[in-house]
C-alpha cells in the first residue's frame, strides 16, 4: 500500500482540497463510505447512507447529491487530518464496525461466516495472504534439488509461477504458444473481452487501477498478463512453443518424467518433483460433428482460431453457435456484414450490466491510484457482487410450483426481469422472444453479458435460426426443414473440449495408473479440484468441478487454488518428504458432497444441457 508508510504521498493528496475534491466526485459512494469510516471518520455516516445502497453495483447507488457532496468533505477532512499529524494509516477497518460496514457497502447483510474470507482478500496491510510463506527456512541443499514443472502460461501457471519465484523454488513453465495469456492469447476474435469485472478478474497481488474499461477487452487482459510476466522477471523461466506430450511417475527416483516436443517436431525429456498443470479446460477447440463440414468451400475457423486475413466486410457469414464467444462476436461484425445467419442450438439468458460498455474516467483512475484503501473496498464490493451474493438463486425448493420455468421465488423475479428486457430489446416481437427466451431457470448455463445481442437479432440483416442443421454443403448450411442458408464464411462458436480434461497429454501414475483410466472420457474428479489419488505430487488448477458457472472470478479461484499447491509444496520441501497424495477416503468424501450439494442445485436441472455437465449428467 503506497500510503501505509508514505506520509509526504498523503500531504500530496490534500494540498489542493478543491482539486480532491472534484476528483472524489468521481468516486462510487459505497467504497468511499467505507474509506471514511476505515479511517476512523464517524461511524454515523453508515445508518445515514446504507438505506440508500440497493445492491453491491454502483448503479444500485440512489444516494442524494447532497449528502454524496458532505460525504466527500468527510472524507477530505479525515484524509487532512492524517496528512496534518503525520498519523499511520490503521491497515485493518474497526472490528467492531465490520459487519455495519459490510452490509452497508453491499447493500445486502454478509453472513459472519464470510469476514475472515472478506479481511484477506482486502488485504489491507499491503502483505498478500495468499502468500505462502516458509514456516522454517528449508537448507540450501532441499531446495535447490527441488524442482516444478509447470504446464501453461495463461493466468493460473503464471500466477503459479510467481509464487514459486517468490519462495525461491526452482521452475519451469511448458507453454504450447509463441507468448504468454492462454485462452486471453489464443482468442482474439472480434468483440472479445471479459464478463466479470476486470477491477477483481485481475491478480489480488497486482491490482490494477488504470484498466480502461469495466469489463476490459482481450487485448487489455492480454497486456496485464504480460506485464506481470515482465514485472516479475519471469519469461526466462517459460520455454514458449513447446507442449507436454506425457507426464509419468518415476517410482524410483519418486519423481515425474516429461516427454515435450519442441515447435519443431524434435523431443527430449525432463523430470520434476512436482507437477502443475495449469492448462485450464478452455484451450481446445471443439469442432462438431456436423455432416459435410469439411465439403464447405468458403473460409471456415473456430472463434478460437480466428483468421484475420479473411475479410468478412460485405460477405454472408454463418455462425454456428451462441454461446459467450458467439455473443461477442455476433454484434461485433454485424453492422459490416452483408448478412448474418446465426445457428442456435438453445438460447443463453444474458443480463443487462449498465457499466458492460463504459470507459473509466480518468477521475475515477485518480481515485482508485490516490485515496488509501479505496481500491481494496472496490475489489471487495465487485467480489460479493459477482459472488455469492446470489447463490440462494441456485437453490431448488421442492415446494415451488413452477419447477421448469425457474428454482424459488428469488430466481422466478430474476426470470421475470429477464424476459422483460428481452422484450424490449426486441421491440416485443414475439418470433424474436421465443427464439431468445431459455427454456430453462436463470443460471442453468452461465449467465452471460448483454453486450447488445438481442438488439442485434432485430437488424434486418440478421437471422437467427433455431431450426437444427441437417448438414453443411459446399454453399452452406442446410437445416433439419430442407432450407439451404448461402453462406461466404463460416463461423464456429462451438466450445472446447470441456469433458476430455487435460487431454491429449498422456498421465501415468503410481502403479501404472492413467488420467484416462480413473476418468474416463468425461468423468474427471479431483479432490478440491486439485488433487487425484495415486497421482503423487501432481495437481490440478482450474480442475474438475472448479469452473464458474453462475458468476465470480476465475482467476480468484485459481489464486485459492495456487495457495494451496504451495501448502502442500512447502510441506515436501521442508520436511524432505518425496511425495504427497490425497487419501482415497477424503476423496471420495468430497466426491460425494460435491454431487449431493449439485443434486439440489440448477445445473441438475432436467431442461439443462451444457458443457458443464457429462453424458451422464454429471
Amino acid at each position: 500500500m503506497t500510503f501505509l508508510n508514505n506520509p509526504e504521498a498523503l500531504k500530496a493528496v490534500v494540498a489542493d482540497r478543491n482539486a480532491l475534491l472534484r476528483h472524489l466526485e468521481a468516486a462510487d459512494t459505497a467504497p468511499l463510505l467505507m474509506v471514511l469510516v476505515h479511517l476512523g471518520g464517524d461511524p454515523a455516516w453508515l445508518g445515514r447512507i446504507a438505506p440508500h445502497i440497493k445492491g453491491p453495483w454502483s448503479f444500485h447507488d440512489e444516494t442524494p447529491a447532497h449528502v454524496r457532496a458532505q460525504l466527500c468533505e468527510a472524507v477530505a477532512d479525515v484524509l487532512a487530518d492524517y496528512a496534518v499529524t503525520v498519523k499511520p494509516l490503521p491497515t485493518t477497518p474497526p472490528m467492531e464496525l465490520l459487519p455495519a460496514m459490510l452490509d452497508a457497502c453491499t447493500g445486502q447483510h454478509v453472513p459472519a461466516e464470510y469476514y475472515p474470507l472478506v479481511l484477506e482478500e482486502l488485504d489491507l496491510a499491503g502483505v498478500d495472504p495468499k502468500t505462502v510463506h516458509w514456516r522454517q527456512p528449508p537448507s540450501p541443499e532441499r531446495i535447490a534439488d527441488f524442482s516444478v514443472l509447470v504446464v501453461g502460461a495463461g493466468f493460473s501457471g503464471v500466477g503459479m509461477g510467481i509464487k514459486l519465484k517468490e519462495a525461491g523454488i526452482a521452475f519451469t513453465i511448458i507453454e504450447k504458444n509463441a507468448e504468454v495469456g492462454g485462452t486471453w492469447y489464443e482468442n482474439t476474435y472480434p468483440g472479445i473481452g471479459v464478463d466479470t469485472a476486470n477491477h477483481f478478474y485481475s491478480y489480488s497481488f497486482d491490482n490494477n487501477n488504470n484498466w480502461d474499461h469495466f469489463f476490459a477487452h482481450g487485448d487489455q487482459i492480454e497486456d496485464y498478463i504480460q506485464r506481470n510476466v515482465e514485472r516479475t522477471g519471469l519469461r526466462d523461466q517459460i520455454r514458449f512453443g513447446e507442449e507436454v506430450l506425457s507426464l509419468v511417475w518415476d517410482e524410483d527416483r519418486l519423481m515425474w518424467r516429461a516427454d515435450i516436443r519442441r515447435c519443431d517436431g524434435q523431443t527430449y525429456t525432463i523430470r520434476a518433483n512436482a507437477v502443475v498443470s495449469a492448462v485450464g479446460m478452455l484451450n481446445r477447440p471443439k469442432v462438431p460433428p456436423i455432416k459435410g463440414l469439411d465439403s464447405f468451400t468458403g473460409p471456415k475457423f473456430h472463434t478460437a482460431r480466428w483468421d484475420h486475413s479473411v475479410d468478412y466486410a460485405g460477405k454472408r457469414v454463418g455462425m454456428i453457435g451462441t454461446g459467450a464467444s458467439g455473443m461477442q462476436v455476433g454484434p461485433a461484425i454485424q453492422p459490416v456484414v452483408e448478412s448474418l445467419t446465426i445457428f442456435q442450438r438453445s438460447p443463453h439468458w444474458a443480463m443487462l450490466n449498465p457499466l458492460y460498455f463504459e470507459t473509466v474516467s480518468d477521475a475515477k483512475k485518480w481515485v482508485l491510484n490516490h485515496i488509501p484503501f479505496y481500491t481494496k473496498w472496490f475489489r471487495f464490493q465487485l467480489f460479493w457482487s459477482s459472488s455469492d451474493t446470489f447463490h440462494h438463486n441456485l437453490k431448488v425448493d421442492p415446494d415451488w410450483p413452477d419447477q421448469k420455468r425457474s428454482l424459488n421465488a428469488e430466481n422466478a423475479k430474476v426470470r421475470e426481469q429477464l424476459e422483460a428486457h428481452i422484450a424490449r430489446e426486441v421491440g416485443h416481437d414475439p418470433e424474436l422472444i421465443r427464439k431468445a427466451t431459455p427454456d430453462y431457470p436463470p443460471y442453468g448455463k452461465r449467465m452471460l453479458r448483454d453486450n447488445h445481442w438481442y438488439r442485434m437479432l432485430t437488424e434486418p440483416n440478421v437471422d437467427l435460426v433455431d431450426e437444427p442443421i441437417d448438414r453443411v454443403e459446399p454453399a452452406g448450411v442446410v437445416t433439419a426443414d430442407g432450407t439451404l442458408h448461402p453462406c461466404d464464411i463460416l463461423v464456429l462458436a462451438t466450445g472446447f473440449e470441456t469433458r476430455r480434461m487435460l487431454w491429449p497429454m498422456q498421465i501415468t501414475g503410481r502403479g501404472g495408473a492413467t488420467i484416462l483410466d480413473r476418468w474416463g472420457d468425461e468423468d474427471p474428479r479431483a479432490h478440491l479440484g486439485i488433487t487425484v489419488p495415486e497421482f503423487p505430487n501432481f495437481f490440478l488448477i482450474y480442475g474438475p468441478n472448479t469452473n464458474l458457472s453462475h458468476g465470480g472470478s476465475a482467476v480468484f479461484h485459481s489464486e485459492c487454488q495456487v495457495r494451496y499447491i504451495m501448502q502442500g509444496l512447502r510441506e515436501l520441501v521442508e520436511t524432505g518428504q518425496a511425495a504427497l497424495e490425497v487419501r482415497p477416503e477424503p476423496f471420495w468424501d468430497y466426491q460425494e458432497k460435491v454431487d449431493n450439494a449439485h443434486s439440489a442445485l440448477v445445473w441438475a436441472h432436467p431442461g439443462v444441457t451444457s458443457w458443464y455437465k457429462n453424458a451422464a449428467g454429471r
